[in-house]
């Protein structure tokens, strides 16, 4: 790999996963400054030459709308400042759970977020566990979609489980795919709940699909916001004789009531990724953290030399 020509830069919305990735590719994050006015506005300029340069910025969009807004400037400036090839690699997809318009009068915002940064100049996209793979369809420059489960397995078979006294269950249908995924890859069995959702964030348990008595149950999905989906699927798994309950996540964004709820339930165990940054204030003692940098690397060392990324993301 040509590290001379591999340029590396973080926004500031996930610094430590991004120095990360940079220490697997063993090349120094790149110099930039990022200011923010007592307006608000963002500045951001590159303090090294860029010229010629193959440069990837690493940036999760989740809240505030702030880091989408970073991310944008910093594609604008590496392309003004004549990069040769921009990758907006987005741990994390901010809006990607609009992806249609089911109701009228509403944005498609995930389109609205793929032509934001394919407007800006980037030249290729990387991201993990969409909420939505169709998204990739938005877009009309490259988009690699990286799976977690890679590395959450690996962490997942550390803990010795017997299939026979497991089961993977799916807190909704939109989890379905990775949910059997998993339950395929560690040969255990698979539930399913029917979930009804009658306002955003807020949705109740109609029906649960499968035998959970007397089995320890492994939750899987690709995101915990609000954690009302991960909590009440703990507590009908439990109510239903389910013997303990472990969550595993991508992406914890934690928001509103999230910690409350995490803390008042009898979940047993969570297991995260480092796609978005966390703070202590919002880290319990039963949580495990599993870091996604050795995945984004390997892409960008690939992509950067001209290799098939397949093997990532048809894990």
């Amino acid at each position: 790999m040509n590290n001379n020509t591999l340029k590396i830069f973080t926004g500031r919305s996930n610094p430590v996963l991004s120095e990360n990735i940079a220490r697997y590719l063993g090349n120094p994050l790149g110099e930039v400054t990022i200011k923010t006015f007592a307006d608000g506005e963002l500045w951001v300029k590159y303090e090294e030459n860029i010229r010629g340069k193959d440069v990837f910025i690493v940036q999760p969009t989740n809240q505030p709308a702030d880091n989408i807004i970073e991310l944008i400037l910093m594609i604008d400036a590496a392309k003004r400042a004549s990069a040769a090839h921009v990758t907006a690699v987005i741990p994390y997809f901010g809006y990607g759970r609009q992806d249609r318009k089911d109701t009228p009068r509403v944005p498609i915002s995930s389109r609205v977020m793929v032509d934001l940064i394919t407007a800006t100049g980037a030249d290729r996209m990387i991201s993990m566990d969409l909420h939505s793979t169709q998204i990739q369809g938005f877009a009309s420059i490259p988009f690699d979609h990286l799976y977690s489960r890679m590395v959450l397995l690996d962490e997942l078979k550390k803990m010795d489980m017997d299939p026979n006294e497991w089961v993977v269950l799916s807190p909704d249908m939109g989890s379905v795919r990775m949910s059997q995924s998993y339950a395929k890859r560690l040969g255990m069995h698979f539930a399913l709940i029917d979930k009804r959702r009658y306002a955003p964030n807020q949705a109740k348990v109609a029906h649960i699909i499968g035998r959970l008595r007397n089995k320890h149950v492994l939750i899987i999905d690709d995101m915990i916001d609000t954690a009302g989906t991960t909590v009440n699927a703990a507590e009908k798994a439990l109510s239903k004789g389910a013997l303990s309950v472990t969550a595993v996540a991508t992406h914890a964004l934690l928001s509103g009531n999230a910690m409350d709820r995490l803390r008042a339930s009898e979940i047993k165990e969570f297991i995260l990724t480092d796609t978005i940054a966390m703070p202590e204030e919002k880290i319990l003692p039963n949580m495990r953290f599993v870091s996604v940098a050795n995945i984004f690397g390997e892409a960008i060392r690939r992509i950067h030399n001209g290799e098939s990324v397949s093997s990532l993301f048809d894990f």
